[in-house]
């Protein structure tokens, strides 16, 4: 039962419980609607700026790369953790032609090793989603060692061109960019690897004539010390330190050709 005799709040009261309240209740119903607000401009943010795909192939010096060491880090850095897909088939001492499907068999070469690797490569690739769906796509090549042992500089621009060929077949794309590491300063004299100096040459022109295209210096990568600790000068493969590098300098000049092509669109 109502008592008459206690006290009332009345309209006066309620009026100063409100105000007293109201600033929090604003601020409550503000982060709120902020939070909403956040939460539903992350998808579409995301969906603007894309996934990028990295296709990383070649022999020796790309295998013995470890991605999570630093080419990861750097474009997961640039472009976000989950807008980053990376993938990676290499094969030590493998020449060009395990690449190109093209590449028109020589006495003692496997007819069953032509194109090969880039028939994993691509498996690799597609496997991870429909490449038309990427924002960008950059191929990574670190190769050409063994086809300068084999003295078939002849051969290798064509047999490169080969392969970016049946990369923009595959994938439906016409853009992809392109980043070739250069052979290091490991037999500039060509006295051990007789076609070195051209497979060098031959890269860096196709990274000069070819559109979002690249190369990487490597001649600094070589020296100091190996994985086994040992020291190392002008090694055909690079030092630990090196490496770390290699995937750095890789990742810098993929984000720069992206960049670039983002600019002139």
């Amino acid at each position: 039962m109502h008592n008459p005799q206690s006290p009332s709040p009345g309209i006066e009261g309620l009026r100063h419980h409100f105000e007293t309240r109201q600033p929090t209740i604003i601020m409550t119903i503000a982060r709120a609607i902020l939070v909403l607000l956040f939460a539903l401009l992350i998808p579409f943010a995301s969906a603007e700026e894309g996934k990028h795909l990295f296709i990383l192939s070649g022999q020796s010096n790309m295998a013995r790369m470890v991605t999570t060491y630093s080419f990861t880090p750097t474009v997961q850095e640039a472009f976000g953790k989950n807008n980053v897909v990376v993938v990676k088939i290499a094969q030590s001492g493998q020449p060009i032609r395990r690449w190109s499907k093209n590449w028109q068999v020589q006495e003692g070469q496997n007819p069953a090793q032509i194109g090969d690797i880039y028939d994993r490569m691509i498996r690799a690739v597609l496997d991870k989603g429909d490449p038309k769906g990427y924002a960008s796509v950059t191929f990574i090549w670190m190769q050409g060692e063994s086809d300068a042992n084999q003295r078939l500089a002849d051969y290798y621009e064509s047999a490169f061109l080969d392969v970016l060929e049946q990369l923009q077949t595959d994938l439906g794309r016409d853009d992809i960019n392109i980043v070739i590491g250069r052979l290091s300063d490991f037999d500039l004299e060509n006295k051990r690897y007789r076609h070195w100096t051209r497979i060098r040459e031959i890269q860096v022109g196709l990274a000069e004539k070819l559109p979002h295209a690249t190369w990487v210096d490597t001649d600094d990568l070589n020296d100091g010390f190996n994985a086994d600790g040992e020291p190392i000068e002008n090694d055909l493969h690079y030092s630990s330190d090196g490496y770390v590098l290699f995937g750095k300098r890789l990742a810098d000049a993929a984000i720069s050709l992206i960049k670039e092509s983002d600019h002139s669109n």
